[in-house]
């Protein structure tokens, strides 16, 4: 008889042990993210340091991520945080075009040589 009482009670412990786990994985599930995708003007390598770093400092950004061949600059963020237009924003900051709006023309002189678009190399 006493077999069968302990088997109960840490059978019940097992399950209430299991049910507080289920509710605090509910509660460390994080916010809802988006994704952007903007067409850049970033033409190498250090255009795609530059701008994933850049981002990185963006309230609200996950992660940003830059395919060079296709110059598209793909950011997964917190809409809570920040914005689609704050982010185009962000990059023309960098001196980068952001889909259709160009980049802003102090940041672009300060980009090094290789990385405008009017390089010929590019």
């Amino acid at each position: 008889m006493k077999f069968f009482a302990s088997l109960l009670l840490s059978g019940g412990l097992l399950l209430t042990s299991a049910g507080a786990f289920a509710q605090t994985a509910a509660k460390t599930k994080g916010p809802a993210t988006e994704t952007l995708q903007l067409k850049t003007s970033a033409v190498c390598d250090m255009c795609k340091a530059r701008l994933e770093k850049s981002l990185a400092y963006e309230k609200g950004v996950q992660q940003a991520s830059l395919d060079v061949p296709s110059k598209v600059l793909t950011v997964t963020y917190r809409p809570d945080k920040t914005t689609p237009e704050a982010l185009r924003s962000a990059v023309q900051k960098t001196g980068y075009d952001a889909n259709d709006q160009t980049a802003d023309a102090r940041a672009y002189e300060r980009l090094p040589e290789c990385c405008k678009k009017t390089n010929s190399t590019h």
